[in-house]
């Protein structure tokens, strides 16, 4: 027999928990120790027990849940926290995820979701994958300047390592006017060249202690290079190379580029897990994305692997997402609301946005959209498409200038 992984289940709803328990039977080595209808009762059997995964829901009395979460994770080192909720609003989902949860379900819950969920957990306590190693490489990408990919890559890094705790670096590969140290008010001792020209000496070590570390949290910082000479030298192959060592060390890695499709940027794009692909909403930068997709066609990306962001976003614009997705064939992952004055209040400070106004709107967006690529959080189709009245057909524009 193999090791079973003790696992509790605490859910209020009797129908709910019983079809957990019924997609549990259906999961190999998966021991159901006890089952619960309150997470207060739960606690006290947690504790003594000490199982290896605890499933709650956290829909009714939210914050005593997520204040017992806290409790048992900082008890239960090893044991690890599945999060389920009715409430998938960034807020409760940032909370749960700082409270010590592992993975945030979306009620009703979706078998496949929930089975990919338990066992990916499972495989992190039966030491089948190193929970140290694991690594999902983020770069931001726009094929022109001044759109704020790097504010987002910045804030983006900031809130995934305030959020998981994990390691987090944040990479500046856009090696002629790299702005990220400036962004984060860091005069760093080391960049990008040194890294790459020492990588036959490099280990965690020496990795932690060359790049840049923020603050008293999980994030580190490569810069660019000082010079453009230094910048010069550096290969696609060193930039490879250099990706690869970082994913044996980081959790998580977001790379700021170039707004140009040179041989290094696109370098970075193909070792990267998914690709940010920044844009506000006017004509230019729209078919500027008609050209990106046609070239990551061409590259042979997945199209899962591209998330189009809509940075500066107003819903009073003429032009709306819904019609960039139309044109683009391809959907809007993420918008970011225009916040002009909070965003160059912070660039001149020199601080992320959550550390200059941390209840504005862009401060909860760049929160959710890190909550929504972390690891920990499974966004379900349960979210109905919005609905509106079109203000015009994007799609004829674009096709009476392609006539013209």
């Amino acid at each position: 027999m193999g090791i079973k992984i003790d696992t509790v289940v605490i859910d209020p709803e009797n129908n709910s928990r019983e079809l957990i328990l019924n997609y549990l039977a259906q999961i190999e080595d998966i021991n159901v120790t006890q089952e619960f209808n309150d997470v207060l009762t739960a606690m006290n059997f947690i504790t003594e027990s000490r199982p290896n995964l605890i499933i709650v829901d956290i829909s009714q009395k939210t914050q005593m849940a997520l204040d017992i979460i806290v409790k048992i994770s900082n008890t239960l080192k090893n044991s690890k926290i599945i999060v389920l909720s009715y409430d998938m609003s960034p807020e409760i989902v940032i909370k749960a995820l700082r409270a010590g949860a592992r993975e945030f379900l979306i009620k009703p819950l979706i078998e496949a979701d929930f089975i990919v969920a338990v066992e990916k957990l499972k495989d992190l306590i039966l030491g089948n994958i190193n929970d140290t190693t694991k690594c999902k490489v983020i770069t931001a990408f726009s094929n022109k300047g001044g759109i704020g990919k790097t504010a987002i890559a910045t804030n983006l890094a900031v809130e995934l390592a305030n959020m998981t705790k994990e390691r987090v670096a944040l990479v500046d590969l856009n090696m002629q006017m790299g702005d990220v140290t400036t962004f984060l008010d860091l005069n760093p001792s080391f960049d990008t060249s040194y890294v790459i020209n020492n990588l036959e000496r490099i280990d965690e070590g020496f990795l932690l202690s060359t790049l840049e570390k923020y603050n008293n949290s999980s994030l580190y910082v490569l810069a660019d290079p000082p010079d453009l000479e230094q910048a010069e030298v550096i290969t696609s192959e060193n930039i490879t190379t250099l990706i690869n060592i970082l994913r044996n060390v980081f959790s998580y890695i977001i790379i700021d580029t170039t707004a140009s499709f040179d041989g290094k940027t696109i370098t970075a794009l193909d070792n990267s897990d998914l690709v940010l692909l920044i844009t506000p909403i006017n004509l230019p930068s729209v078919r500027n994305c008609q050209r990106c997709f046609d070239l990551f066609k061409r590259l042979g990306y997945a199209k899962d692997k591209i998330k189009i962001i809509v940075n500066r976003y107003m819903e009073n614009d003429e032009i709306k997402a819904e019609d960039v997705e139309e044109v683009l064939g391809h959907p809007v992952y993420f918008k970011i609301p225009n916040n002009y004055f909070t965003i160059i209040n912070s660039i001149n400070k020199g601080l992320p946005v959550c550390e200059i106004n941390p209840h504005s709107n862009i401060a909860k967006s760049f929160r959710e959209l890190a909550a929504l690529l972390s690891d920990n959080f499974t966004y379900s189709n349960t979210v109905k498409p919005q609905t509106r009245e079109k203000a015009f057909n994007l799609l004829d524009i674009f096709k009476k200038k392609e006539e013209n």
